[in-house]
């Protein structure tokens, strides 16, 4: 107040206002500011919590916002930063009002003149909504709107998912405080939009969608810039306004982003098509607020772990930076004063009643007054590495850090009302709860919306009641921080000399990169004194991260130095293996006869499925132990079989060997994280261990979770499974020479050659005639088209069969081997079957005419078997129109 009013927002360094047109533009920063005394207006409820008897200088406050807030400015804003730090701060200043009113002492003066200044605010951003989808213009010109002549916007095409999706809260609240719907409606309809336009395989949104075609621009999916506050408001909007679809879509959201997104303790950014592919290596500050959401929704484990993982990159550059690596390195330097880390903390006080995260509170409100603090405020960083400064003091640091702060240190009794009656909007500005029963106008649920069944055991911590998630234990939230306490370095490794580099003599290493196994004991114990700590992956990997300070000694320091860069150059020497193509793995026996062909990911040792075309035949058998990483127990089940054995405790050469030392004759090693599938993530190959691999002479291929699980639930089923393992999908006149084919299935294929071509354009569907194969045909005749084939224009799935026409081969990856590049993508058809699959078959064993007689009494009608093939078809044909 004293150098900025009533300019938006405070310049701390020059001890002036920032007037926008008066300063040098910012760009797309600058749209924040609608030369509408910002800080003023998110200033109104700080001023309330800082001290008890405040209500004063709040009321004051007040009385100045009305006097010189100007709303009819010829400028251009954000609707969203407008509709969170403008409309959010009249309405809770509004709420915070009628409060101070009700209780009799203070602002008794006040007739609703907030409110009055809301509701025009809100019909100036109204035309922004004028578009065929419902999402708004990311600008409006406040005095002219969008579209006319003199509103300089309204050509814009785009829009964040968070632009659109975060204004349910304060558009609801000012329909129910005035009783006029058409905010709240209009909000509604964005939301609805967003979620039709979902990608509903994954269930996932991406950053940016076009507001007229509802296209995705940005198909990278997260939680933190351009989508965080979209889920923050279902989750909200369902704990203000009571409207179940609200729930249930945000608990639709959560489920996808805990399978995908969240990587204990990394979030990381996928693609919505491919949301087992990392879109990005780093993250950004704005995710800090998930773990507070995650409270409110009542997940905490996955709070506790991220918001540990946040505080630990802080205490090594004092301040969040923007953006930081999966190795905790800064990748964008800024800091400005962001408050969602504070928020988490807040929050994660209130559930866990853990003294720990007052001290957190109180490391923050340190490095404030130590590297942020000038003269006239607070600074803004401009590097969190140097400690250099911005002249810049957004209204969110007044709004939110100081509420958060002064919440998470404040008792009960220091509050002059009960904060467990409001809910906090993005910019931390209070609505009351009794809005869900006031002036509902809107239909509470959308019946024409189907929400995917999940598992409600998930859910069942949803707005809890935080007095009993941790009776009697409060040692819960440490025993889940410890093993996180020093996953991020204080600060980073010295670079080692030349000397120390070149030293050829010396005592041996204590461990090598080329020895190390992730699932040996010692090997981690070795680690640990050498100051490097592991992170287990969401995908299997393992990453490694070295702390120098953490070493038991200098020279243990050094070991561990050494053995990073042997780490580092033997993965590179992995990366740069020869790339192989896809395998195949088809189920060759009753009642698949070779129709169902799963993509598998081959291996760089073992058989060269390439230069054995007739591949590998055989039943499976399932081992013990499962694993595969001791000596196998039951060799008498494995021998001349094909062996299934889990991912997991140990590298897949080790898997190969045992196998190959109890008779199996091949290997399948299935993925262990659950639901996994070739049609959502790239294949890989599966690494050696980086020693000599030639004794290792069997054929091994990797499956993913859903596709293994296909030859699991045969084997339960059918009892004695046959699989084919080869560099690619043969006819079955190849599978079966030699072999006497079940009459039905030429019967069959020759029935279905001979009809109309009403299914012209379903080729690839059909079965080929037994009597003239072709290497054309194929593909055709044992698989169907992957489920999302034309996820996008333009750009078609190879053929899944065809080495020659994947885009990219697999790159290389150990069973949990910290080496193991990330995959780079590839296609994977989804597995299929043909019609008759579900016949019965004996052993093959009668002669050609009695088993013509056997099969023709045991056969289903042709029209049954014609119907059930035609509804595949259909039923895949959705499924792509779907994922169109």
């Amino acid at each position: 107040q004293e150098h900025a009013y009533p300019a938006d927002e405070l310049m701390p360094l020059t001890c002036r206002g920032r007037v926008r047109g008066q300063e040098p533009s910012r760009g797309d920063v600058d749209d924040a500011l609608g030369k509408l005394v910002y800080t003023g207006t998110e200033h109104l409820l700080t001023v309330v919590f800082q001290v008890l008897n405040k209500t004063k200088e709040f009321e004051e406050a007040v009385k100045k916002v009305i006097k010189d807030v100007n709303l009819d400015n010829d400028i251009v804003v954000s609707v969203f930063e407008t509709n969170i730090r403008v409309l959010g701060g009249l309405l809770g200043g509004h709420s915070v009002a009628i409060m101070l009113k009700e209780k009799g002492e203070y602002m008794q003066w006040y007739n609703g003149e907030l409110l009055h200044m809301a509701k025009e605010l809100g019909y100036k951003l109204l035309p922004a909504f004028n578009t065929t989808s419902g999402l708004p213009y990311p600008r409006v010109n406040l005095k002219f709107g969008v579209r006319h002549p003199e509103a300089r916007t309204g050509t814009e095409s785009d829009t964040c998912t968070a632009c659109a999706g975060t204004l349910i809260l304060e558009f609801a609240a000012l329909s129910r405080f005035t009783g006029t719907s058409i905010f709240e409606e209009y909000a509604r309809k964005a939301l609805d939009f967003i979620w039709e336009k979902r990608q509903r395989s994954s269930n996932l949104v991406g950053v940016t969608i076009n507001i007229h075609t509802g296209d995705w621009v940005r198909k990278d999916s997260g939680v933190g810039a351009g989508i965080d506050s979209y889920y923050e408001y279902l989750l909200k909007a369902y704990v203000l306004l009571g409207d179940d679809s609200f729930l249930e879509r945000f608990n639709t959201h959560y489920d996808a982003i805990m399978r995908y997104i969240s990587q204990p303790p990394l979030l990381l950014d996928v693609h919505i098509h491919k949301p087992m592919l990392n879109a990005r290596t780093w993250m950004d500050s704005l995710l800090a607020f998930f773990p507070g959401l995650q409270v409110l929704k009542g997940d905490i484990r996955p709070a506790i772990e991220t918001h540990e993982m946040l505080y630990q990159v802080i205490k090594k550059h004092n301040f969040l930076p923007e953006a930081f690596t999966t190795d905790f390195r800064v990748h964008w330097a800024q800091h400005p004063l962001r408050p969602e880390f504070a928020e988490s903390t807040y929050f994660l006080y209130k559930a866990t009643g853990d003294p720990y995260y007052l001290e957190v509170g109180k490391t923050l409100i340190e490095n404030l007054n130590k590297y942020a603090r000038v003269p006239c405020g607070f600074a803004a960083m401009k590097d969190v590495r140097t400690g250099s400064h911005e002249d810049r003091m957004d209204s969110f640091f007044l709004a939110e850090m100081f509420k958060y702060l002064y919440l998470l240190f404040a008792d009960k009794e220091d509050m002059i009302f009960d904060i467990e009656d409001y809910i906090f909007t993005t910019e931390a500005h209070l609505l009351p709860l009794w809005l869900s029963t006031t002036n509902q106008t809107i239909s509470k649920k959308n019946t024409s919306t189907e929400y995917t069944e999940l598992d409600d055991s998930n859910f069942d911590w949803t707005c809890p009641n935080t007095q009993i998630l941790f009776p009697n234990d409060p040692m819960f939230a440490q025993s889940i921080r410890e093993p996180l306490k020093n996953v991020v370095d204080k600060s980073c490794p010295r670079g080692i000399s030349r000397a120390e580099e070149s030293l050829g003599s010396g005592p041996k290493p204590p461990l090598r990169a080329r020895d190390f196994m992730a699932s040996n004991p010692e090997h981690l114990e070795i680690l640990k004194k050498m100051g490097v700590s592991l992170i287990h992956l969401k995908d299997g990997r393992v990453q490694l991260v070295q702390h120098a300070v953490q070493a038991a000694s200098s020279l243990d320091a050094e070991d561990g130095l050494r053995f990073m860069q042997e780490m580092i150059e033997l993965s590179s020497q992995q990366q740069k293996e020869q790339q192989l193509p896809p395998r195949a793995v088809q189920i060759v026996s009753h009642p698949f006869f070779g129709r169902v062909v799963l993509t598998a990911g081959p291996a760089q040792f073992g058989m060269d499925l390439s230069k054995h075309k007739a591949g590998t035949r055989g039943f499976v058998a399932t081992i013990k132990p499962y694993n595969g990483c001791s000596e196998i127990t039951n060799p008498e089940a494995v021998k001349e079989k094909i062996a299934l054995m889990q991912r997991g405790q140990c590298m897949f050469a080790e898997k190969a060997r045992n196998i190959q030392k109890a008779g199996a004759i091949g290997g399948i090693v299935i993925d262990d994280n659950e639901g996994s599938s070739s049609d959502t993530a790239p294949l890989f190959q599966m690494a050696g261990d980086g020693k000599n691999t030639d004794d290792i002479t069997i054929p091994m291929l990797f499956l993913f979770n859903k596709e293994g699980n296909i030859i699991l639930d045969a084997i339960r089923e059918y009892e004695a499974v046959e699989v084919l393992l080869s560099d690619k999908a043969k006819d079955r006149a190849t599978i079966f020479k030699g072999k006497m084919i079940p009459n039905y299935i030429i019967d069959s294929n020759l029935e279905m050659e001979n009809m109309d071509q009403k299914s012209s354009e379903n080729d690839s569907h059909k079965p080929n005639s037994e009597e003239a194969p072709s290497e054309s045909q194929d593909a055709g005749a044992v698989s169907e088209e992957p489920e999302g084939g034309g996820e996008s224009p333009g750009v078609g799935d190879p053929d899944p069969l065809s080495p020659a026409s994947t885009d990219s081969a697999s790159v290389p990856m150990a069973d949990e081997d910290p080496l193991a590049s990330g995959p780079t993508e590839a296609s994977a058809p989804e597995p299929a079957c043909s019609p008759g699959d579900s016949q019965p078959q004996e052993q093959n064993t009668q002669t050609e005419a009695n088993s013509k007689a056997h099969w023709d009494s045991k056969v289903q009608p042709m029209e049954s078997i014609l119907a059930d093939w035609h509804e595949d078809i259909e039923a895949f044909e959705m499924m792509e129109k779907d994922e169109l």
